[in-house]
């Protein structure tokens, strides 16, 4: 008896996925939740299990194809498998997303292959061009995901169909040159990116920290930490991470989003921390953060950094945001403006701690100072709040004490 292999939940707000790579072929044996299958969606990358222990019989969703949550991948029989039969495609009612597309009603993709069903089906209702969509599935095809990214584009959404702009001229090849298609991933960052500098009124305040009182703070303690919190290193995001909290609860606004013509505050903090993986940007979410004390901080933030690099991040953890923090010191920037996660409000951006000659008590020291910038929504927070904000964070890491009597 077979056992089909479906496409699992994918996460909030997650209803389609591409078949990214099938890790085990027709006629292989496999064990029972052994990844055989990864998924990938517009956010990471999903392996689906072995749903029990068996022999690899068919595959229905190829490669490229785009499959919604459900759709049947294949299915797994009984047997050892030993060797590899001709591939299985189910001949008559297949699952939605994965049957094979009928020829093209409208204009064919520029990359000259049909688009996938349901990206076909979404570009008749919407009356987009199939010219116009760069296609990222197999062989060039256009799948729901590249429909979906080039609606998400603001200029998409306004631009006639046709008459089109003129192509640009063919750019003469190089040899040493290499082509690689985005990633759906890195289309997706790259359509809520622009989303958040077209939608918002985003402006960015910049101010100057003394790192001093923390790095004394953590030199003194970093030790005593480790030990007593089992291998938990102190670094300098909790103290960012406690200091924002802190000073959201005195600017509710700044941890508030918009949706629609209300204004929406929330009683917690999830707070968004930026870390970087091998297929780009990601901003895992640390939920209820101002419940959690400095060990608890340190290690979800090393937790999430490991799994980015592992790409094993879940989905839900890449959602729910409130409010977020990037740091791109870790790479050497000493300046830069970061963009709003949308739909949160305002974003922190940390930097590189360089030693600067100060005037402090009226004589010039070198201090170790650090760049911060909070980049914020217009629309819906203050310059006076934008500013005052920034000053309590500043304010609290120069004197870590204050986090301490909630000051």
């Amino acid at each position: 008896m077979s056992t089909e292999i479906k496409v699992p939940t994918l996460g909030e707000s997650v209803t389609t996925a591409t078949v990214a790579r099938w890790i085990r072929k027709v006629g292989e044996t496999v064990a029972q939740d052994e990844p055989i299958v990864e998924l990938e969606t517009d956010k990471v990358t999903v392996e689906v299990n072995a749903p029990q222990a068996g022999t690899i019989e068919a595959i229905a969703a190829d490669e490229g194809a785009e499959v919604e949550v459900g759709a049947l991948l294949g299915t797994i029989g009984a047997g050892t498998g030993a060797a590899a039969a001709p591939e299985a495609r189910p001949a008559a009612n297949p699952q939605p997303g994965v049957n094979p597309p009928p020829p093209p009603s409208g204009p064919v993709a520029r990359t000259g292959h049909a688009p996938m069903p349901a990206a076909q089906k979404m570009m008749t209702e919407q009356k987009i061009d199939a010219a116009q969509v760069d296609g990222t599935g197999k062989d060039g095809r256009i799948t729901k995901g590249d429909v979906l990214a080039f609606i998400e584009t603001p200029a998409a959404a306004t631009a006639p169909a046709a008459p089109r702009a003129a192509p640009r001229a063919p750019r003469t090849a190089d040899a040493r040159e290499e082509r690689v298609k985005m990633t759906r991933l890195r289309k997706t960052i790259a359509a809520r990116l622009k989303e958040a500098q077209n939608t918002a009124a985003m402006l960015t305040t910049f101010n100057e920290v003394d790192m001093g009182p923390v790095m004394a703070l953590r030199a003194e303690y970093k030790d005593v930490f480790e030990k007593k919190h089992k291998g938990i290193r102190l670094g300098f995001m909790s103290f960012f991470v406690r200091a924002c909290i802190a000073a959201l609860r005195e600017f509710p606004a700044v941890n508030a989003e918009i949706d629609g013509d209300e204004i929406v505050y929330k009683n917690f903090v999830n707070m968004g921390i930026a870390v970087s993986s091998p297929s780009g940007l990601v901003v895992p979410v640390l939920r209820d953060a101002d419940q959690l004390n400095f060990p608890q901080i340190e290690g979800a933030i090393a937790d999430f950094g490991k799994r980015a690099r592992d790409g094993a991040l879940k989905l839900d953890e890449l959602s729910g945001g409130s409010f977020s923090i990037t740091n791109g010191g870790v790479f050497g920037s000493l300046m830069s403006t970061p963009i709003i996660n949308p739909p949160q409000s305002a974003i922190l951006g940390m930097h590189k701690i360089q030693d600067r000659p100060m005037a402090v008590g009226g004589k010039v020291e070198i201090r170790p100072m650090m760049y911060l910038a909070l980049s914020y929504d217009h629309r819906i927070i203050d310059g006076r709040e934008a500013v005052s904000f920034l000053v309590r964070v500043k304010e609290s890491i120069e004197d870590p004490r204050r986090l301490l009597l909630d000051i």
